[in-house]
């Protein structure tokens, strides 16, 4: 069972089952998730799962005791303990049909947006709730879009009053492709899109649908992704099994996401 301190100034000892991963570990773990929120707290997730797997590596007699848990343990482990089924070509067929937008090419979306930036001196519920705010008065009058950009958008776009051009595929962060490719919409979006950079107030100009790729063309990439989605839930599911029969200490694992999860 997992447990976490909710009190003192001091971060709380790691361990599991009993066995301390010490201060300088964990801030030498955060140097690989400077994209995190959070990099302690990442790291603290990261060397824990780390940890738990190690030990069931030991159990399983793959390492001895006093080793680290390389890549290669961590295959042979998996190997043994996770059973993950492979796409079959009916899987990538429904896949295909129910993504077609995701295998087009050159499609092109002619895009402005308004960026609210989430930084470290500002609490996150105030930047969404003003960019919220933004949204609801930009969609009540829509042709203020360009000069709202100009006064209030952290982007440098925003002194053109917004506008990105023409994306392609690839052009952007995943979840700002997701929001404006894997859509049909143009015109203003009704909602925010989230990224990694904060919030955006995203208005779609045009569409260039491209073209759509055939079947034969991306198959083996649509079944290289649904493995590796399948592989991913089981993994998620394999390290929590074996959190809930330990004693974690210091961090709290949630879905047990992480990189060795990943």
């Amino acid at each position: 069972m997992s447990t976490m301190p909710t009190s003192g100034l001091a971060a709380p000892t790691l361990s599991v089952n009993g066995v301390e991963i010490d201060a300088a570990a964990i801030a030498e773990e955060a140097g690989h998730h400077a994209d995190a929120a959070d990099a302690l707290a990442a790291s603290r997730r990261a060397l824990a799962i780390r940890e738990l797997l190690r030990q069931r590596a030991c159990a399983l007699e793959l390492i001895e005791d006093a080793i680290a848990l390389d890549d290669a343990a961590l295959d042979r482990l998996l190997q043994r303990e996770l059973s993950v089924p492979a796409a079959t070509r009916a899987d990538c067929e429904r896949y295909y049909a129910s993504h077609e937008s995701r295998f087009r090419r050159n499609e092109i979306v002619y895009a402005s947006h308004i960026l609210f930036a989430v930084t470290g001196h500002t609490p996150l519920a105030l930047i969404r709730g003003k960019a919220e705010a933004t949204l609801g008065a930009v969609l009540a009058a829509p042709d203020t879009f360009e000069a709202v950009a100009r006064d209030v958008s952290n982007c440098p776009s925003g002194a053109v009053g917004g506008s990105l051009g023409q994306l392609l595929r690839g052009d952007s962060v995943p979840e700002f492709e997701r929001a404006v490719f894997d859509t049909q919409e143009t015109g203003m979006l009704p909602r925010l899109v989230n990224t990694r950079f904060g919030f955006h107030i995203v208005r779609i100009e045009r569409r260039v649908p491209g073209t759509l790729m055939a079947f034969e063309d991306v198959e083996t990439q649509i079944a290289g992704f649904l493995d590796e989605r399948v592989r991913h839930k089981a993994m998620q599911q394999y390290v929590s099994i074996l959190a809930s029969r330990a004693r974690i200490e210091g961090v709290e694992l949630g879905e047990a996401n992480g990189p060795l999860v990943q």
